[in-house]
């Protein structure tokens, strides 16, 4: 029986390298999505796809911007499926660019993905990596306790600025991303299905790092920062989930066993949440000396 071919965007990642990983180990041909060969050359040097030595298992195309009209017409030809995980991240970014840096991107590239799906009659099904914010409104999440109860059915209308640091900003492409979504799904009304994941705070180690001083970059840095003694400009919650257990929740979710329209939830801990401050006593134990 032939592989299923995936397109995998943001494949050199947090979450998009684990992905890769993942979707060559449980058997499924991947394609790439990458913006040069420099970084293709960096996923195939890494440890993890070095040792699954997946030949044409694992080809590349390459997308160098995500607000280019149809800069995924040409990727998403012949795939079965989707999993579009692309969207910046956290890296010190400034106020002045937050809307070109984060909510420009993060819209354009997801209702980039589903044009472009369009356009292709094999795609069966597209995966989104969304955010729990697109679940849970900042004030609830970030700045109070309210009691109230979220689940996979709750939404967060548009947020606006201005925003009060780059973290918010995150938060809020990722909320507009998510609902631009699917308001574009209710009225194109699309042949293949759409399921979204929403992470929590991913933890886990980005095995693509290679500088000490990128290590904080992203959701890493919520347990990395208590070790450096780095603060950031926000309070984090106490909501987290490992790198490996959201990254295998995507291929998974491209079982037509999971219904099209679903958001699926990762996080762990359950209500006890997650004590960011137990990094300093881990390192401590397990790194005595470098400490």
């Amino acid at each position: 029986m032939a592989k299923e071919l995936v397109l995998i965007t943001g494949a050199n990642g947090h979450i998009g390298f684990r992905v890769v990983v993942f979707a060559l180990q449980l058997g499924y041909k991947v394609r790439a999505a990458v913006r040069s060969q420099e970084k293709a050359d960096r996923i195939l040097a890494a440890q993890s796809i070095v040792a699954l030595d997946p030949g044409e298992d694992l080809t590349f195309c390459f997308v160098p911007d995500l607000l280019q009209l149809g800069a995924y017409n040409e990727a998403v030809k012949d795939v079965h499926s989707i999993i579009h995980i692309a969207s910046p991240i956290t890296s010190g970014i400034t106020e002045d660019k937050y809307e070109t840096h984060f909510i420009q991107p993060a819209v354009s590239g997801t209702l980039g993905i589903i044009r472009a799906a369009q356009t292709s009659p094999t795609v069966q099904r597209v995966v989104i990596t969304s955010s729990i914010v697109a679940l849970v409104p900042w004030y609830d999440f970030f700045e109070a306790e309210t009691g109230r109860a979220f689940n996979e059915q709750s939404r967060t209308g548009d947020p606006s600025g201005p925003y009060k640091n780059e973290f918010e900003a995150y938060a809020s492409s990722k909320v507009q991303a998510f609902n631009s979504t699917m308001k574009l799904l209710a009225e194109a009304k699309p042949d293949f299905d759409v399921v979204h994941v929403h992470p929590s705070f991913v933890v886990g180690k980005d095995e693509l790092v290679t500088k000490a001083e990128d290590v904080t970059m992203g959701t890493n840095g919520a347990a990395l920062r208590q070790v450096l003694g780095v603060k950031q400009g926000w309070t984090t919650p106490s909501t987290s989930v490992h790198l490996d257990d959201v990254a295998l929740a995507h291929v998974k979710a491209l079982s037509p066993a999971i219904p099209s329209g679903y958001s699926l939830i990762a996080q762990s801990e359950g209500t006890n949440g997650t004590t960011w401050g137990d990094a300093i006593e881990i390192v401590q134990r397990h790194f005595p000396e470098q400490w």
